[in-house]
């Protein structure tokens, strides 16, 4: 068993729980100096990534993406296995399988097919990490999560969050796609399960919520959990991508009207891990977290 947790702190923003061993690192990149941070240490949860950047400013977008998610990934990786640690657990994303499903969800023998730079750089940092394997004798697991929500959730989520939560009617009541989601709680203890389980070592491994829903489905779940009326309105999909379109916002409407479905038996047979949260948990405990955060705003004003 293991005697405690070490948090790596790469910036002096992020506040940890009290009495959480903090190891400061900097930068994280191809130079990092995880002497420190490794020492004793007998297994690795390797969660920080450059992800989705919006308006960009990197000369090149892809090469910042390999600096950090390949490069730093592959440094840390050695330098763990120099360090005598045994085990490394890497969160990847399911955008190494692709970016859309169409009759059948992605599972763990379909062939890689990552179209962004993001994806791209999750893809190569696997690899990158399985040959440190062979060399090195490091176990390595490797975890593909889809989009994950929860209490301090970013990006797309917390902007259809707030979107739902000030009551903007939305045109997206005619959708019928499925998308798999996994709740924070839920990725938390698949990684736990990922630390010691013997037969997760050298396996990549796909994790989802039991639920996948619609994007109609989705906006109203999160309506009941805000505590609001869910504004949907009726709209062709065909028209509504081609209006994203002329705006430049066909990607982001293409994630909110595409399907994609992960297969996540593969860790539920292999380790007997199961999500705890449901659907509505995961919601309730997001909408909380995100109406404290609103009246904490609200006070400071």
């Amino acid at each position: 068993m293991r005697a405690g947790v070490r948090a790596i702190r790469s910036s002096s923003q992020w506040r940890p729980p009290a009495g959480l061993e903090i190891v400061p690192v900097g930068d994280i990149g191809p130079a990092t100096d995880w002497g420190a941070a490794l020492a004793g240490v007998d297994c690795v949860v390797h969660l920080a990534a450059r992800t989705h950047v919006v308006h960009d400013p990197a000369p090149d977008p892809l090469a910042e993406y390999r600096r950090v998610n390949v490069a730093a990934t592959a440094a840390l990786a050695s330098a763990a296995a120099a360090a005598r640690v045994r085990r490394l657990v890497f969160l990847s994303s399911v955008k190494v399988n692709g970016e859309r499903t169409a009759d059948r969800p992605f599972s763990e023998n379909d062939a890689p097919q990552p179209e962004d730079a993001y994806g791209i750089s999750k893809w190569e940092a696997e690899q990158a990490l399985w040959k440190i394997a062979a060399e090195t004798g490091l176990e390595i697991v490797v975890l593909r999560a889809p989009l994950v929500y929860g209490p301090g959730v970013k990006g797309n989520f917390l902007t259809l969050l707030r979107t739902v939560a000030r009551g903007v009617p939305l045109p997206l009541a005619s959708i019928r796609n499925r998308r798999s989601l996994i709740c924070v709680g839920n990725l938390s203890d698949a990684i736990v399960r990922c630390v010691d389980h013997p037969a997760a070592t050298g396996k990549t491994f796909l994790v989802a919520d039991d639920t996948d829903v619609s994007t109609p489905e989705l906006i109203r779940a999160l309506a009941t959990a805000l505590g609001v009326p869910a504004r949907l309105l009726p709209f062709p999909p065909p028209l509504l991508y081609a209006a994203a379109t002329l705006f430049g916002q066909a990607a982001a409407v293409s994630r909110l009207t595409g399907s994609l479905q992960i297969d996540s038996r593969r860790i539920r047979r292999e380790t007997g891990w199961r999500p705890n949260y449901a659907l509505a948990q995961g919601l309730a405990e997001t909408a909380q977290w995100y109406h404290a955060q609103v009246g904490a705003r609200s006070s400071t004003e």
